[in-house]
């Protein structure tokens, strides 16, 4: 082989180990840069940080896409990061999520409910179905001004239960089949299980039994559509413990936490823009 072709094939393969163990690259960096920013949140706050970021991520050399959404996994990792957080110290979950499994996002909010010392629930975007479940488990929701939480009510599959269960005040009952009445029997079921623990799970809180029905009746029946975004104005007014004091390493976090280039339709330059001086003139020459 001639020293010019040894050359080329030598630079096509270290071309070749560079793209296939780049994006692992990649990835360790983003983690350590995440590590180091949550370190410096613990002792700006002197909390516990324990993040839930949903984001869609790419994966492997192929560069496919991966939706993330809450799993008992999740919630596997956050019971065991409670348990490791010393009594008296605070909490900060911060979470972006568009909701997941009901029985993961329960148990993380049971799991944050019962710790002693304050939690405080961080949404610098938005936090939907069980991810709002999981915000009423704190003492305090700090949201960005526009985020945004959602409702709760329970889904069976893909179907709202409150929109099962009106079936029967439209049918008469002989129009419709068995396997329907058991969707509407366990939607039913699942209507008042969801009620009952937003209620209990927010005046263990510390809330009124007022305030924690109101809630409950707003977030938790079907009132919305699951997707309904409900502003932090609506959730002041509902009565709940929510502050737009969003510290502003959080939004540093979640820039480490980028979409797949490919995914991205937003472009800016990410200066902030002065206002010019109002005492400035424009010399012309």
């Amino acid at each position: 082989m001639d020293p010019y072709t040894a050359l080329i094939s030598q630079l096509f393969w270290l071309i070749f180990l560079f793209m296939l163990f780049y994006p692992t690259l990649k990835a360790q960096t983003l983690e350590w840069s995440r590590e180091r920013l949550i370190r410096a949140i613990e002792e700006k706050r002197k909390s516990r940080v324990i993040t839930m970021i949903h984001r869609q991520e790419t994966r492997s050399l192929f560069g496919f896409f991966m939706m993330r959404f809450i799993t008992i996994e999740d919630s596997e990792q956050v019971l065991r990061a409670i348990r490791l957080t010393p009594k008296d110290m605070p909490i900060d979950f911060i979470i972006h999520t568009p909701g997941g499994l009901a029985l993961a996002a329960t148990q993380i909010a049971n799991a944050l409910s019962d710790h002693p010392a304050p939690v405080r629930v961080l949404v610098p975007h938005y936090a939907m179905s069980g991810g709002t479940l999981i915000a009423m488990a704190a003492d305090e929701i700090i949201m960005d001004p526009h985020a945004v939480l959602g409702p709760v009510d329970p889904q069976l599959g893909t179907e709202p239960a409150a929109s099962i269960v009106k079936i029967k005040n439209i049918k008469d009952a002989n129009e419709i089949d068995d396997p329907t009445w058991v969707k509407i029997d366990v939607g039913e079921k699942a209507l008042k299980q969801t009620f009952d623990y937003v209620v209990n799970l927010l005046k263990k809180k510390g809330y009124s039994e007022e305030v924690a029905k109101k809630v409950a009746e707003e977030l938790a029946t079907g009132k919305y559509t699951h997707d309904y975004p409900i502003t932090v104005d609506k959730l002041k007014e509902l009565g709940l413990r929510v502050s737009t004091d969003m510290p502003e390493e959080v939004y540093a976090l979640m820039e480490l936490y980028p979409q797949p280039s490919g995914a991205q339709s937003v472009q800016y330059i990410p200066v902030p823009y002065q206002k010019p001086d109002s005492n400035s003139k424009v010399v012309s020459k």
